[in-house]
């Protein structure tokens, strides 16, 4: 099995739950982790399992104007938090625009959002999985959620959790489990 983690993230979670879910996957094959923009068509094409990840903003994927307004946060003098260095213009839905049919490859989707309820704080990972299979995928898992405190900072364990759905994602994909 070849799986790509391509993940969108503004201040590092998503990038470590995309990592996590990358050492999970690797008990069943080759991973590759890499930033939306550093994904090129190249390695979505030599993907035998695709998995999307991006931060929930205003209830749902992140766009232009939400990650302006993550950039303006961590800008403020009071602020403590730091932009991830891959994070930029291009975001899950430039991606998912951008992928060729799929014509049934597999794949599976997932963010990172604020705790609480998912009908209160939205879910990205949702319109994700939607937008995947739109283009022709075949998902291998329900949309997942990675959570963040109220002051952004992943939740005792989430990390752990993310790489056991990586190897779940790994199980379900090759039938070793």
């Amino acid at each position: 099995m070849r799986a790509l983690v391509v993940y969108e993230s503004m201040y590092g979670n998503t990038h470590a739950i995309g990592d996590a879910i990358g050492r999970g996957l690797a008990r069943g094959g080759e991973v590759q982790v890499v930033a939306i923009a550093r994904a090129t068509p190249e390695m979505v094409a030599a993907a035998d399992l695709l998995i999307v990840g991006g931060p929930t903003h205003m209830h749902g994927m992140a766009k232009l104007a939400t990650r302006e307004k993550a950039r303006e946060r961590a800008a403020r003098t009071e602020s403590t938090l730091v932009m991830d260095p891959d994070a930029g213009q291009i975001g899950v839905k430039e991606l998912l625009r951008s992928l060729p049919r799929a014509h049934g490859r597999a794949a599976a989707a997932f963010d990172t959002r604020v705790i609480g309820p998912a009908w209160l704080t939205g879910h990205a990972a949702t319109a994700i999985a939607g937008r995947l299979r739109r283009r022709g995928f075949h998902m291998v898992a329900p949309p997942e959620s990675f959570l963040v405190d109220h002051e952004t900072h992943l939740v005792d364990g989430e990390v752990e959790r993310a790489e056991q759905f990586g190897t779940g994602l790994a199980g379900a994909f090759t039938g070793v489990g």
